[in-house]
């Protein structure tokens, strides 16, 4: 028998929540196949098989487990699973070679079109089948998966939300993630031990929006990459980071550490909880490597799949409650950073141009940030540079008007 032991993850992280087998308890697996999914306090992570051999599952779905652990055992002397013989079959003028294969189970005698979901093979014959909406569905699998029950639940509550029942009066008791207890503390922390204010303003997103129109196109066929908002706010805020370089520090004791450089943050919401990917050294970047890091985070943080030195570090943190539907909010500091830019939804709203009243696309922007460390004109000040610049996209080139840089004024 091989043991299977939780491995060690990361300094500081002394227990992990085992969420889900991925392979059943008597299962035949492969070496390096994916047993199980673990969660620790700042991050999902996989064990894998370190033999071929039948699976013995020793901690249950749920359990908290110490680092080191038994998980597993494998049993490496257990035969494979057997494999088809290959037979050979009569036919006119000779005979025909059958390919080895695995034996399989014949489902349906019907060819079931391919359905492009991310769901198991029964769901998704049964969606290509029934001809269902993978919107209406809640995915209940590891990742967004959809799985077999959830369609068959939207196949009997047509028009209502898998799981509701009329008048119901049930109450469900959940134990809080590794995760969830990690953002909890965090966020009181946050509150309890920084001097935390909020500062707004309201930027016009018309020539991003103008640009985005005219580029998007071209940009995707040079890049590989569409054109988002999140360059545009990241190109901003490392210029206006440089300028204000309290709002890219922090305090560390007694000491203010400063950063001449700006790893960005961005929230991610996961499907276990809110993470925090870091965009390294962001200010040396240009718009397609900082898009690209978005998506790449971003995806990984959907699929469970950020590793723990993608998420440590970081000097100042973007959100964007924007694409929730948010009109304004007050974000929370990410410590031990001292300042978060809150992004929110762009609406169409009257403004007034050259006496003027016109309807202009506005984004209200959020600046939370650490009092002790930051005062009033440097918060004020960095958040109206992040404006001007968004305002003025052609100043994201050099981060200054280019004909005051021409004529050094």
């Amino acid at each position: 028998m091989i043991d299977i032991k939780v491995p060690t993850v990361g300094e500081s992280i002394n227990e992990v929540t085992l969420v889900k087998w991925l392979k059943k308890d008597g299962e035949y697996v492969e070496r390096d196949e994916v047993i199980a999914e673990l969660e620790s306090e700042k991050a999902t992570f996989e064990i894998n098989a370190e033999k071929a051999g039948v699976l013995k599952t020793v901690a249950a779905e749920g359990d908290t487990l110490k680092i080191g652990d038994l998980a597993a055992q494998i049993d490496e002397t257990a035969a494979a699973p057997v494999v088809a013989k290959v037979e050979e079959k009569k036919v006119e003028g000779g005979s025909a070679k059958v390919e080895e294969k695995p034996a399989v189970v014949e489902t349906e005698t019907k060819p079931v079109a391919v359905v492009d979901v991310k769901a198991t093979p029964v769901a998704a014959a049964i969606l290509a089948d029934k001809k269902v909406d993978v919107k209406a569905i809640t995915p209940s699998g590891s990742g967004g998966r959809i799985m077999k029950n959830d369609v068959l639940n939207a196949l009997n509550n047509p028009g209502r939300k898998p799981g509701l029942e009329a008048f119901s009066r049930n109450d469900r008791n959940e134990k809080m993630s590794n995760l969830r207890r990690t953002i909890s503390r965090r966020l009181v922390e946050a509150k309890n031990s920084t001097a935390m204010l909020t500062t707004f303003n309201e930027v016009d997103m018309s020539k991003i929006m103008e640009i985005r129109t005219k580029y998007k196109d071209k940009f995707k066929e040079i890049h590989g990459v569409n054109l988002g908002f999140m360059s545009f706010f990241t190109k901003a805020c490392t210029y206006a980071l440089q300028e204000w370089p309290a709002v890219n520090a922090y305090i560390d004791g007694e000491n203010i550490i400063y950063h001449d450089y700006c790893d960005i943050s961005i929230a991610v919401s996961a499907p276990k909880g809110l993470v925090v990917p870091v965009i390294r050294n962001a200010e040396s970047l240009n718009m397609a490597e900082i898009e690209k890091k978005v998506v790449e985070l971003a995806t990984k943080a959907r699929d469970n799949k950020l590793a723990l030195e993608e998420m440590q570090g970081g000097t100042f943190t973007i959100t964007n409650g924007g694409v929730f539907g948010s009109l304004m909010s007050t974000p929370i500091i990410n410590i031990p950073q001292a300042a978060i830019l809150g992004m929110h939804k762009i609406q169409e709203r009257p403004v007034v141009i050259n006496g003027q009243i016109v309807a202009r696309p506005m984004m209200y922007l959020a600046l939370s940030y650490d009092h002790r460390i930051i005062d009033g004109r440097e918060s004020v000040s960095f958040l109206v540079r992040v404006k001007e610049l968004l305002e003025n996209p052609e100043l994201l080139l050099f981060g200054k008007d280019p004909v005051k840089t021409l004529l050094e004024v």
